[in-house]
């Protein structure tokens, strides 16, 4: 036996599981078909500026003093501590035209004052709102964690009645001005899908982890954690192949026995962890007769979900000299966010969801002195531009990235003409960076019915289990937190296989 495990990917799920488990004395190896580990979490550099690809809002860390689920589970890696951890002040500004621009608190009480400010006339309905979403989720962890065996109705009323429910018709319930209902469901495009297909659910988890949790921002960006948990993971005794990709997945009598690499080298193991798509796997990397009738027709009722275009920007500037105050800036049209979802498949940028993050805010250090980072994303599908034939692709590209622009140099003048540096990403960059489906950032649309309540993540072929976004959920604390499930997951079959302790 070569390895006793060996991870595919060192994506944020991937370099967790593989830390988890070499700490715990298990010969692993991980697999990384790029030159540096991370996945989404890394950077690049253009020019003087190093950039931050996709780390926006740190959910589920939690001060030191109030730790959440994502700073015990770094704990446990060893990493918490060594890296610098700043705690942003605000959740968001968000701008919708000439009609709002509201800038909330990342604190329960200042959010819902500066709300109540602002739409009077929908002040009870603003705190009954909050509360539910607190009552909501404090049910919800309860139920989870104890693994209750007698949930009721009668004992968790707010979490039979909503946890099916989409957001749009919770936000219905309580409010009649549609700026409000988008004042408080703006965080929709951090889970791809918009409040009418969103479950409840999720809103109310994102919205109540930032507030109670705070957002977070890391000096160094996402590439720091990856190479802490890295350096970790090194130092346990674990063994890393960077510029190597797995290309099969070996299968016999229903369980793994090995991997292929890209280079052709066979490497045997009795367990594999994906950070790779549920659909590369099973589709491209395991021999058709060996993968479950059942877990195909599981891929065929999930669709991939959004990829982005996203702007990467160096200004000569600070953010305050062209009116950027926040870290977290979402540019909206319009109130009418299924019109917004409904531009996320086509290909050009008119009247699009949009965010933009300058990190100076937090991170004054982020870049040179006298400059900012800029990171502009706006949801695309990448079904649209895999049709796009290559000779009109990189003038499409400037287009996009120019109407994106023109809507930023709205909200902010004189964007545009302190730009040093752009690099400007599709779903084509994505999907060939990460290697994922579409350039997919968040696995699969989070639809309910694709929660894990429905269709837990279990071992179809012995000895395989997934991390990461095509897992369960997107995001960084989703990830992240996923990678050390799924070494839990080995580690208790290694033990019941062995039948001594790990």
């Amino acid at each position: 036996m070569d390895y006793d495990v060996v991870v595919i990917g060192a994506g944020n799920g991937g370099l967790t599981a593989a830390c988890s488990l070499a700490q715990r004395g298990v010969k692993t190896l991980l697999l990384e078909r790029h030159n540096v580990p991370g996945g989404c979490a890394t950077s690049f550099c253009r020019g003087r500026f190093e950039f931050e690809v996709a780390l926006h809002q740190l959910s589920g860390l939690g001060p030191a003093e109030k730790p959440g689920p994502l700073r015990h589970t770094l704990s446990k890696l060893g990493v918490v501590d060594q890296l610098e951890w700043v705690e942003m002040d605000n959740l968001y500004r968000l701008l919708v035209r000439d009609d709002l621009d509201i800038t909330l608190k990342a604190d329960r009480e200042a959010a819902i004052q500066t709300l109540q400010e602002r739409f009077p006339a929908e002040k009870d309905n603003i705190t009954a709102y909050f509360d539910l979403v607190y009552q909501f989720c404090i049910e919800l962890i309860t139920i989870y964690s104890s693994r209750d065996p007698e949930a009721t109705p009668e004992k968790y009323p707010a979490y039979f009645e909503y946890a099916l429910m989409d957001t749009q018709k919770v936000l219905d319930k309580f409010f009649t001005d549609p700026l409000l209902k988008l004042a408080v469901s703006i965080y929709w495009g951090y889970t791809g899908l918009p409040p009418a297909k969103q479950p409840f659910s999720d809103m109310a988890m994102l919205l109540f982890s930032y507030l109670e949790l705070k957002p977070y921002h890391l000096k160094g960006g996402s590439q720091a954690l990856s190479a802490a948990i890295l350096e970790k993971f090194l130092q346990s005794g674990g063994e890393v192949r960077f510029n190597c990709g797995a290309s099969k997945i070996l299968v016999e009598d229903g369980r793994v026995t090995g991997v292929v690499t890209e280079h052709g080298e066979t490497i045997s193991t009795s367990y594999i962890i994906s950070n790779a798509s549920t659909i590369s796997v099973y589709t491209e990397m395991i021999e058709p007769e060996h993968v479950p009738a059942e877990q195909l027709k599981k891929l065929g009722g999930s669709t991939i979900g959004p990829s982005s275009i996203t702007l990467y920007i160096g200004l000569d500037c600070e953010p305050q000299e062209i009116g950027i105050n926040e870290t977290t800036n979402f540019l909206c049209a319009s109130t009418d966010m299924e019109d917004a979802f409904t531009a996320c498949w086509e290909i050009e940028s008119h009247n699009d969801y949009t965010l933009v993050s300058c990190y100076n805010i937090s991170d004054p250090d982020i870049s040179p002195p006298g400059t900012s980072q800029v990171c502009i994303v706006d949801l695309k599908y990448g079904e649209s531009w895999l049709n796009i034939p290559p000779h009109q692709y990189f003038e499409l590209k400037e287009k996009v990235a120019g109407q994106i622009l023109d809507r930023v140099e709205h909200y902010f003048p004189g964007f545009r003409e302190h730009i040093e540096e752009i690099e400007v990403a599709t779903p084509i960059t994505h999907m060939r960076f990460l290697g994922t489906p579409g350039g997919a950032i968040y696995g699969f649309d989070q639809y309910a019915k694709d929660n894990n309540m429905f269709t837990p993540p279990r071992a179809l072929i012995k000895g395989l289990y997934f991390a990461g976004a095509w897992a369960g959920m997107g995001g960084f604390q989703p990830t992240l937190t996923s990678g050390t499930t799924a070494a839990r997951q080995v580690l208790k079959d290694i033990k019941r296989q062995a039948g001594v302790e790990i």
